[in-house]
């Protein structure tokens, strides 16, 4: 395994993917990396690196990229989710130095400290110039309650400040045990005398403080950015701020970073840092180690926390899915090889308990398991709903009760030929196993080389079938039957019939099964 450490991290995270038997650690840097990307299935970034189609296509086997740090806009997502790769971030890591630097820049626009500062160290004594507010008593608007925001929230309290809030993905019963009272934004803009934001970049986020919002804010606002300069118009602050509607602005961020030739720099009532606001020793040492762990965890043990393109999932949740997982891909790839005719749609149904979880990883799984039947190119657990959409692929889930077993899982794969439906379950001891064919109780294991009969349900079958297979000295290794009866049927009875064998089955041994008079469908099929 060959992990590519394209930024720097601390040498307490490398450590955590040195430990692994076996790995390769490659520390580059973002000047370099690009030389290591043909042989990397990991790749670990911070904000220097941008990760683009071009540099996917440089990485055939990259299986995962860790971004040692919230914001993934240096990550082109969509090219890497349909390449299956997983991209993670570290939520939270520098929430608490995130915080710190907003009050820290809360208290230097009240007490003009950089423009005090700046002023004593050319020779000044301006101590009336520098008259200052005090946080006790005034209302901070914070826009964005996640973990940024929340702990933004909690620190402002203590100065004595009324905190009200924004989000509309935030209940107000949480908001309330933080003391935050949640407005709507107008209401917000209204009351506020400093307003900080915590928010990611979205279509509907984008320049969110504008003209119009700006318009709806108290006289001598100060404003804080620690999040993206996305969220700000910036012409519009200059305006706000040329005006006196806004007393004052601290910017970490900025729309083009560096932000040569802003405007902004050169204004007296503006606070500008080079977006450092996670950039302390502690934080950078936790990102790191979190990263490398999240990054070690995925790839030895299938664990997925923090992925921003696809369900993330705790170790213990993973213990219990992962059987599914496997049962789902294989009963995919088991009614694919059964299937005839271009494939059209999927129907698949859930019975039991975890038919009320999230299921998208199981449906991944049951995709994967049928296109890479019939694609050249690789669907796996992130990508395969892409893949299916992007082919016009029918997909169609559907959750119930429990059913014949305590959880069981059904595919019903369309073709231009018809419907072929399986369907499965996992036994106790974890194993995949196959419990009925287009509706026929039939158990059998889910692995290895396999041979799928449908005949007439007449005499002498089963013996002609292993007579077949003993003259072409090809070992049974199970011999699982089950049976449609007449008697509900105007076509007859039916049998059908999964041999596991030891060995792949040849093609002229499977005309010979075809060849028989009772045998309407015999299918080889392969499976792990």
């Amino acid at each position: 395994m060959n992990i590519l450490i394209a930024d720097a991290v601390s040498a307490a995270a490398v450590e955590v993917l040195r430990s692994q038997p076996e790995w390769n650690v490659i520390v580059s840097s973002p000047k370099e990396y690009e030389a290591h990307l043909a042989e990397a299935h990991a790749l670990l970034i911070r904000s220097a690196v941008t990760v683009t189609k071009e540099v996917l296509e440089k990485a055939p086997k990259l299986r995962v990229i860790g971004r040692a740090g919230v914001g993934v806009d240096n990550v082109d997502q969509e090219t890497a989710t349909a390449r299956g790769v997983v991209v993670m971030n570290t939520p939270g890591g520098n929430a608490i130095s995130v915080a710190e630097h907003t009050l820290a820049l809360m208290l230097a626009l009240a007490r003009s400290i950089s423009n005090a500062s700046a002023s004593t160290k050319s020779g000044k004594w301006e101590k009336k110039k520098f008259l200052g507010t005090e946080l006790n008593g005034k209302t901070l608007g914070v826009i964005g309650l996640g973990n940024i925001g929340m702990q933004v929230a909690r620190r402002a309290r203590p100065f004595g400040m009324t905190v009200v809030g924004y989000d509309p993905f935030v209940s107000p019963d949480l908001a309330r045990d933080l003391g935050v009272e949640m407005v709507e934004l107008d209401q917000l803009y209204a009351t506020s005398d400093y307003i900080s934001l915590h928010l990611a970049v979205t279509n509907e986020t984008k320049n969110l403080l504008n003209r119009d919002a700006f318009a709806k804010m108290k006289s001598g606002v100060r404003v804080i950015n620690c999040a993206r300069g996305e969220l700000l118009d910036e012409s519009a602050l200059e305006e706000a701020l040329n005006s006196g509607k806004v007393a004052g602005a601290a910017l970490d961020v900025f729309a083009k970073e560096p932000p040569a030739g802003s405007p902004l720099l050169a204004h007296e009532n503006v606070i500008a840092t080079p977006h450092i606001g996670g950039s302390t020793e502690e934080a950078q040492e936790t990102i790191g180690i979190r990263i490398a762990q999240q990054v070690r965890d995925y790839l030895r043990d299938g664990v997925v926390l923090n992925a921003v393109n696809m369900p993330a999932i705790t170790a213990e949740q993973y213990g219990v899915l992962q059987p599914y997982l496997e049962l789902a891909e294989r009963l995919g790839s088991f009614v694919a090889q059964i299937a005839t005719g271009r494939p059209k749609s999927v129907r698949i149904v859930y019975s039991g308990n975890f038919g009320e979880t999230n299921t998208s990883l199981m449906r991944n799984a049951a995709l994967s398991g049928i296109l890479n039947r019939f694609l050249s190119e690789k669907a796996n657990l992130i990508n395969a709903a892409q893949v299916a959409a992007r082919r016009d692929f029918g997909v169609n889930e559907i959750r119930q009760g429990r059913r014949h077993f305590s959880d069981s899982l059904s595919l019903a794969l369309e073709t231009k030929d018809g419907e072929r439906v399986v369907e499965g379950t996992v036994f106790p001891d974890g194993s995949p196993r196959l419990v009925s064919v287009n509706n026929i109780y039939v158990e059998a294991s889910l692995t290895g080389h396999m041979v799928f009969l449908k005949n007439n349900d007449v005499p002498g079958v089963i013996g002609r079938v292993g007579s077949i297979l003993g003259d072409n000295k090809i070992n049974i290794a199970d011999f699982s039957l089950g049976r449609r009866e007449s008697r509900s049927y105007p076509d007859g009875a039916v049998a059908v019939a999964v041999v596991r064998l030891d060995e792949a089955l040849p093609k002229k041994v499977l005309e010979e099964l075809l060849a028989l008079d009772p045998v309407d469908f015999a299918r080889s099929i392969e499976l792990p």
